[in-house]
């Protein structure tokens, strides 16, 4: 384990002498320092190993996350160069099944959102088509039938075999974030006991599922509207063949879509044309069932709720979106952060040579990413243990099981939205290195545009959450009791945690007087005089809820070392999540003109704190060496490893030229 510490050289009388000397952390500039000198502590390890044990749980650690890590040691799982899409896909459904190959009961994964989460939170890192194949599989659709009557003798033998990979048609052409409106139709014939599943129209096709013959037989299920004797009775899901070892299925039409941004998927345009299913091809439940006369019974009696139990889900998959974005956020630190400390630079004397890391405008901003990765493996956690908690309970209230799929939501937004900003900063910091596959960066913001997107784009469901917010939630405040506020110090991480809590307050009220003081009688104009302050109170509200439980995390650690780090990190997180609300709460009355001059300061101070850290920080994150050492920029030999790597390709383009 390493610990880097600070060693100053005597002065030089090279033309560098003017450089000051270090005076204390709160007024240092690295820029100024020299080089970084490494060093081992035991107590380093030590609190490296709890800092692991938090990420990822002490108890159920090998069980959440044990088989996903295992699978980044093998060379299966390594970058592979040159290849061409279609190629690239082909390699992610393999992928798949050796995925597989590690889940002895594949009904058990699709039950349990920890583990579901988990794969994506490790495959990302790797393959980020791979965790899309796999959520759609597991989650979408082995996920929706387990959530729904299994029915008499339905064997599902060649989906947990993989003899028959799974699928999710459900957002159409014509109708994304608004699926509650889609075309497709399921209807009941009376005659012969099946449903003729049709697509009426061209923005009635289902856009975007995996639906090509690339990785064998498939199986989809199609989110419909049932037709009874003419009548719409809501969106139910249908168990559809869709192609086998011959090809697609009488009725059926794939359509390869050009290829899109990010890691290379078979997205496909699919229609039908009347096409007959057997009456046990839709999934049942509560929600809707038919009688042996074909009539419907349902606890719902609104075909929209019947929708949204149907597709119930995508609140899962949305777990799954903000696990893809932790894995990927940490691994892009982990590998800049090491790049950082083996790149070195010239210097401020005549040929000095000093890393990267050395520099403040470096170590600073990817501490402040470390700090809020931090936070959003917390707050992911916590989220997830939530979501499972509700849905085990039995006597869940409806309010607490909406206030649960409210918290995954805006976890979803805030995480992958803060991922794609911090994996564009470790891309940015490795330079023109950064740029290429094999250095492990480049694809990761790539990866991240569709997780944004995927199981509710973030704004709208953020927008959601923003409604049902606005009068039906009360802002959290911890109950500190509250010190004079000169007295009241930036140092002091709970402070910082209620004026967090203050701007999510400010917030919700502005929007709250622009509802009520929009123009009478147009629902639209009033939601958009009041929409923009509530996404703010939104944008407030998420990093709250991370920062409560990155604070829960601290009351967890043992070691006091480990719990100093954590506060360090959290307090990093807190004071630039408070920096754009600086204004509102000084003329609130939450802070004075003093703390506002001296944040940019303290979080200087505590940047300082951590610089020498930086390195225990991301190994906490627990990546294998394995998948590290496969990383050319990840090792302080990535430029003979970038060359061999160069020459490889060479090589193989040279075997293709032949």
């Amino acid at each position: 384990m390493t610990l880097l510490t600070f060693q100053k050289e005597a002065p030089s009388t090279d033309g560098a002498s003017d450089i000051p000397e270090r005076s204390g952390a709160a007024s240092t500039n690295l820029t100024a320092l020299p080089p970084l000198v490494v060093t081992t502590s035991d107590q380093s390890g030590q609190t490296t190993g709890e800092l692991t044990q938090l990420l990822f749980g002490h108890d159920d650690r090998a069980r959440v996350h044990g088989d996903w890590r295992s699978l980044l040691s093998t060379e299966a799982f390594q970058y592979r160069a040159n290849l061409a899409p279609a190629a690239r896909t082909a390699l992610s459904y393999n992928r798949l099944s050796q995925v597989n190959a590690f889940v002895s009961d594949p009904l058990a994964l699709a039950d349990d959102p920890h583990r579901l989460a988990s794969l994506h939170e490790w495959t990302g890192v790797v393959d980020g088509a791979l965790g899309t194949l796999a959520g759609i599989h597991y989650n979408l659709f082995l996920g929706s039938i387990v959530d729904h009557d299994l029915g008499e003798g339905r064997d599902l033998s060649e989906f947990t075999s993989m003899r028959r990979t799974g699928t999710f048609l459900c957002t159409e052409l014509a109708h994304g974030n608004d699926a509650v409106a889609l075309r497709t139709t399921a209807e009941l014939d009376r005659e012969t006991n099946e449903f003729v599943l049709n697509t009426p129209s061209v923005g009635a096709q289902k856009f975007m599922p995996n639906t090509s013959l690339t990785g064998g037989p498939k199986t989809a299920l199609v989110a419909a509207r049932l037709l009874i004797d003419g009548q719409d009775e809501g969106v139910f899901l249908f168990l559809t063949p869709l192609s086998d070892e011959s090809g697609l299925r009488p009725g059926i039409r794939v359509r390869r879509l050009p290829e899109r941004t990010g890691s290379p998927v078979d997205h496909c345009l699919t229609s039908f044309d009347h096409v007959r299913l057997p009456r046990e091809a839709m999934l049942e439940g509560d929600h809707g069932r038919l009688d042996a006369e074909g009539v419907l019974t349902s606890t719902l009696g609104n075909r929209r709720k019947r929708f949204l139990r149907s597709i119930s889900r995508v609140t899962t998959g949305k777990l799954c979106m903000s696990a893809a974005g932790t894995g990927v956020t940490r691994a892009a630190l982990a590998l800049s952060v090491r790049y950082a400390h083996h790149r070195h630079i010239s210097g401020t004397k005549a040929d000095q040579r000093v890393p990267l890391s050395a520099h403040r405008s470096h170590h600073g901003r990817l501490l402040s990413a470390t700090a809020t990765a931090y936070a959003m493996t917390f707050l992911h956690r916590a989220v997830t243990d939530r979501w499972v908690d509700v849905i085990r309970d039995p006597s869940v209230t409806k309010e607490d099981l909406q206030d649960a799929e409210r918290m995954v939501a805006v976890a979803k937004g805030w995480i992958t939205w803060q991922a794609r900003n911090i994996t564009i900063e470790c891309r940015e910091r490795c330079g023109a290195h950064g740029l290429f596959g094999a250095n492990g960066l480049a694809d990761f913001p790539l990866n991240l545009e569709g997780a944004i997107t995927a199981e509710g784009d973030n704004q709208v469901i953020w927008l959601k959450a923003a409604s049902e917010m606005l009068f039906q939630h009360t802002v959290e405040r911890s109950g500190r009791p509250a010190l004079p506020l000169d007295d009241e110090s930036l140092t002091d991480v709970r402070f910082l945690r209620e004026l967090l809590a203050e701007a999510q307050s400010i917030w919700q009220n502005r929007a709250r007087t622009a509802l009520r003081n929009g123009p009478a009688g147009d629902p639209l104009a009033r939601w958009n005089a009041a929409s923009s302050s509530a996404l703010r109170m939104v944008g407030a509200y998420a990093p709250l809820k991370a920062a409560d439980a990155f604070l829960d995390a601290i009351d967890r650690a043992a070691d006091p070392r480990t719990r100093a780090r954590l506060t360090q990190l959290c307090r990093l997180f807190l004071l630039e999540q408070l920096a754009d609300h600086t204004g509102d709460l000084l003329a609130a009355g939450h802070l004075t003109a003093r703390h506002v001059v001296e944040l940019p300061q303290a979080v200087d101070t505590v940047t300082a704190e951590l610089a020498p850290h930086m390195l225990d920080l991301v190994e906490a994150f627990d990546l294998p060496e394995e998948f590290l050492a496969s990383v050319p920029l990840a090792n302080s030999t990535h430029l003979d490893d970038f060359l061999r790597m160069v020459e490889d390709s060479e090589g193989d383009h040279l075997s293709s030229a032949c």
